[in-house]
């Protein structure tokens, strides 16, 4: 009788593959979007690394290998995307994958002034107009010029990278010290921003489904990067895992969310955050 068992040793490889795509990661050399490149290309994507800091996007476009592009990037500029795609289609001849990456996430030059300005009450409004622009409105324009084309060619897969806090709201006890002083606020325009990629996503895939373009968020927890011990203690004693994460804990979701191993998913949002919003 013939053996019809699958191959699984084949295809599940096969099923993450993105030997053959093209991908762009938006504000790519950061802290995270470093590891989105990096898990993209060892998939076989060709990578463009999009970012304002453009010698720092070659320079690392360059680390992944040959075969990838670092290009600066204005997410906020409808003239600057336009001009990213007419590079990337002269280059590669297609867009299947667009990480919305880059985000501003609210960091206080003056220590002395952190709690004042980060407070609710005296928030200024210049940093809130700013996160929407980046935030929102960069997603909106990535999405609109960069995913015209995947709709056009009835395929591709866009990843809008959200937060925990797009589900609830910041738990402001993890910012006091260990004298239980308040040493800043999570400011209002992050959550506030997050929670809107989480509908804009459910709206760009009900609009393009038809189309075989495939929209879902990941939304990650706190990376450990350098903070104090006490926000560490104070983060990690409310997480179910017991720490903050990796940089590297949010490749295989990407993956699974840029591959074909998540055919048949969208408007999704997959929480990634060690437990933080179970509980």
């Amino acid at each position: 009788m013939e053996n019809t068992k699958p191959n699984a040793a084949i295809a599940i490889p096969q099923m993450f593959s993105l030997v053959g795509k093209t991908a762009i990661v938006t504000g790519a050399t950061g802290l995270i979007g470093q590891k989105h490149c990096e898990a993209l290309a060892l998939a076989g994507a060709n990578v463009v690394v999009a970012d304002l800091l453009e010698i720092q996007a070659k320079s690392l476009a360059k680390t992944l290998g040959n075969s990838h592009l670092g290009i600066k990037l204005d997410v906020t500029s409808a003239n600057s995307l336009e001009k990213a795609k007419a590079m990337i289609l002269a280059e590669y001849g297609t867009i299947d994958i667009l990480v919305n990456n880059a985000a501003i996430n609210d960091m206080f030059e003056n220590p002395l002034m952190a709690k004042e300005l980060s407070a609710f009450e005296y928030y200024p409004i210049e940093s809130f107009r700013k996160s929407l622009e980046v935030n929102v409105l960069g997603v909106f324009l990535c999405s609109q010029v960069f995913g015209t084309v995947m709709a056009e060619n009835d395929g591709g897969s866009i990843i809008n990278i959200a937060s925990t806090y797009g589900m609830v709201g910041p738990d402001q006890s993890i910012y006091r010290d260990e004298n239980g002083e308040q040493s800043f606020y999570k400011s209002p325009s992050y959550p506030t921003t997050k929670g809107a990629i989480l509908n804009f996503t459910r709206f760009l895939a009900s609009y393009w489904g038809h189309k075989g373009v495939r929209v879902n968020t990941l939304s990650p927890g706190g990376v450990a990067n350098g903070q104090s011990d006490f926000f560490i203690q104070n983060y990690t004693a409310k997480t179910p895992l017991g720490r903050m994460a990796q940089p590297t804990d949010y490749q295989g979701a990407l993956l699974y969310l840029a591959s074909e191993a998540s055919a048949y998913m969208t408007g999704a949002n997959l929480v990634v955050d060690g437990g933080w919003t179970a509980i």
